[in-house]
This record gives C-alpha cells, sequence and structure tokens, in this order.
C-alpha cells in the first residue's frame, strides 16, 4: 500500500517516527513531495533556526532510506484539481502522481472523502490507520513504540506515562491500544 504523507504527520516528530517506524517494518510505502518535505522545513521555523537545520537533517535522512518516497505532483493535476485550501492540492495531486491508496494528515476538513474518492483515493487519520496496523502487528507497532517513549521520556523533565505520550502525538487510540 502506497501512503502520501501530509506535511502535519511529518513534523512533530514522534507521530513521524510511528509512521515511519511502521513502514520500516513494510506496512505501507511512504510517499511526499519536495514541497511537503519543505512544508515540514518551514514549519519548524516558529522553533528558531537551528530547529529548521535538524529539520533538514532529518529530511535528508529520510530521502536516503527512502529513496523513491519523492513524487513531485503534475501541473495537469495541480491544475485541474479542487479542495477547500488550494495550499493543499499539492497533496492530492503527488498522491495522484505516484498511484497512492491514501492520503494521512490530521486535516480532514481540508481533505473532503468525497473528493478523494474521486481521484481512487482514501483519506485516513494517523490514529486509526497506526490502530489499524497495530490490529495485526501488535508486536511490531509496540516495538516501534518502544524506543520512542523511552527516548522521550528520557528528554522530559516530567513524568508522562505511554498513553500520555501518545495523546500528544493525537495518537489516543492507539495509546489505548498499547497500554492494554
Amino acid at each position: 500500500m502506497r501512503i502520501t504523507l501530509d506535511a502535519c504527520v511529518l513534523y512533530p516528530n514522534v507521530l513521524r517516527d510511528i509512521l515511519l517506524g511502521a513502514a520500516r517494518l513494510g506496512h505501507f510505502d511512504p510517499i511526499w513531495s519536495p514541497r511537503i518535505l519543505e512544508e515540514w522545513a518551514r514549519a519548524t521555523l516558529k522553533l528558531g533556526p537551528e530547529a529548521e537545520v535538524q529539520a533538514r537533517g532529518e529530511i535528508a535522512v529520510l530521502q536516503a532510506a527512502w529513496p523513491n518516497a519523492s513524487v513531485a505532483p503534475r501541473e495537469g493535476d495541480m491544475a485541474r484539481l479542487w479542495l477547500p485550501d488550494p495550499d493543499d492540492i499539492h497533496v492530492l495531486a503527488t498522491a495522484i502522481a505516484s498511484s497512492s491508496d491514501a492520503i494521512v494528515t490530521l486535516n480532514a476538513k481540508d481533505f473532503p472523502r468525497g473528493e478523494l474518492a474521486d481521484q481512487g483515493l482514501k483519506r485516513i487519520a494517523p490514529d486509526e490507520l497506526l490502530t489499524e496496523f497495530w490490529l495485526t502487528d501488535a508486536d511490531g507497532i509496540a516495538g516501534v513504540v518502544e524506543p520512542i517513549f523511552t527516548d522521550v521520556q528520557a528528554r522530559l523533565d516530567q513524568e508522562i506515562t505511554l498513553r500520555g505520550l501518545m495523546k500528544r502525538a493525537r495518537l489516543p487510540k492507539l495509546g489505548k491500544a498499547l497500554s492494554r
């Protein structure tokens, strides 16, 4: 299954790391465009210039790990498509150009299911997708999350539960499943 990842699921880090961990397990092939990656890098600017430098380093690592994941949208698709937010048309066009099966995004209102269905695509929230993967590969997904959780715990000045981290990462269903 090929899945186009919207910039909003590539940044913040915990969500991205879990999604890409699932991709490493073979649950899906990740897809993005140069513009999606650029949106991620620009989103980090609010944290300061060091954050952007770090993001660009992480982007380089991603591109090396998945050299075929970057797909540029076709101009013809960009011109003919419609979405409520015109700035998101490039994500839909990337999904079409890459023959993706779905777009993973947190922005449901910007990707109406009907518009995506007309292009043979589904919209899926990351929590829904990862929980679905957990149902078929609980040990694998738990194995992806465990080191991420351990790393976050080590960096925080306060205690956090696994479920709390998953809620922060906008993955409450996955957090509940992992806490069973």
